[in-house]
């Protein structure tokens, strides 16, 4: 018995990376898969030496010849109708979603005085905006008999990092939505959760830090992805779990214990602001 067996889950952004990895071992553990990826360039773009409009396809091919049940979408994530289409598909050739995984991402870092309008909005449109009318699509399909939602943020949209405003604004968007989502679904036995993978993949390959670096990949985040989808994380919803290589941790926002003012009405002056910051 598989930990999927039964349970239909849909997969953006499962061509490459960390959605190949997330889709081949949900098909070892039996699920029957939608596996969406567009091919588009690592930026978004449908031009470029990494553009390969097949990918999903080949991807959905392989899982079928090894015994599995696979079909592949290129519907574009970011779009209302391509989201509404992709949850159409799975709806008309398996009859349910139980799963979908948002893991649909582009990158076009640029640092904030020289990043573009075009490159903001591009970054948005499919990291934020994508998650958002995926999981809206699906969550309407779960209402019934419930289901997981798994959305992908990072440690840029948690903590920030340097050149990447968009992807930055798009991911901690992405929490938002998680959180919010998580509290609105829970009513219908729909639960939602994040992951924050850090892991070298055709996007991070080219960055510094992973050089080197061999001991994080999408190997280790689909494990992550598959206690979400089973009904091993029954009880987890709104959660945030970062992922980087063999650590694993729980990303929570915390509120400082503060300090209340009891004169002059709860009211504080700027000078009294900045005294106690000095002080903390």
């Amino acid at each position: 018995m598989g930990l999927l067996d039964d349970k239909v889950c849909l997969i953006t952004g499962a061509g490459r990376g960390i959605g190949r990895a997330t889709a081949l071992l949900f098909a070892q553990e039996g699920a029957k898969l939608i596996v969406n990826d567009l091919g588009c360039a690592g930026d978004g773009r449908q031009a470029g030496e990494d553009v390969d409009p097949s990918v999903a396809d080949e991807l959905a091919q392989e899982i079928v010849s090894g015994g599995g049940q696979a079909i592949s979408s290129t519907h574009d994530v970011s779009s209302a109708n391509g989201a509404a289409d992709l949850v159409a598909l799975a709806l008309s050739q398996f009859g349910q979603v139980d799963v979908l995984v948002n893991n649909a991402g582009v990158l076009r870092d640029k640092t904030f005085l020289k990043l573009s309008e075009e490159d903001f909005d591009a970054v948005l449109g499919i990291n934020l905006r994508g998650s958002f009318l995926c999981s809206q699509a699906a969550a309407r399909s779960m209402v019934a008999r419930g289901g997981s939602i798994i959305n992908t943020t990072s440690v840029a949209g948690l903590l920030g990092n340097y050149g990447q405003t968009n992807d930055s604004a798009a991911k901690a968007g992405v929490y938002g939505l998680t959180r919010a989502s998580s509290i609105e679904l829970q009513r219908y036995g729909i639960r939602v959760n994040a992951v924050a993978p850090l892991a070298k993949t055709r996007l991070t390959a080219g960055l510094p830090m992973f050089e080197s670096v061999e001991t994080m990949t999408p190997a280790h985040v689909a494990p992550v992805h598959l206690y979400l989808a089973s009904d091993l994380s029954r009880e987890t919803s709104g959660t945030v779990i970062g992922v980087a290589g063999g650590r694993l941790s729980v990303f929570r926002l915390v509120e400082s214990p503060g300090k209340f003012k009891d004169e002059d009405a709860g009211v504080w002056s700027a000078q009294e602001i900045a005294e106690h910051f000095r002080a903390r």
